[in-house]
């Protein structure tokens, strides 16, 4: 009976040494997740940086960067619905994820 009562003890000593140790490291990840990611500017963003926002692929993201050199920068972010395969709803899932000026 006294082995299990240690046993007991032990085992709650290891778990709340686990729980202080491990406390800081999950408030932090918590905090990292909620942090916004950094917008990626469309003006600057290479195809292969485009391709990071959701629904947008190799081609789309090349038409974008054809896009601004061939008539020059974004003015605004809504001026991305000008490039073919950019739709309402595509725009709507990525514009607070973009920007025209610099990296937030």
């Amino acid at each position: 009976m006294k082995t299990n009562i240690k046993l007991l003890l032990v085992a709650g000593l290891f778990a709340a040494l686990m729980l202080s140790t491990l406390s800081p490291v999950l408030a932090q990840n918590q905090a990292q997740s909620k942090t916004p990611a950094s917008k990626i500017n469309i003006n600057t963003a290479s195809a292969a940086e485009l391709q990071n926002l959701p629904r947008i692929g190799p081609k789309v993201a090349q038409r974008i960067v054809d896009y601004r050199t061939q008539n020059g920068p974004f003015k605004k972010v809504e001026d991305l619905l000008k490039v073919r395969g950019i739709g309402e709803k595509v725009f709507e899932q990525i514009k607070d994820r973009i920007t025209v000026g610099e990296n937030k």
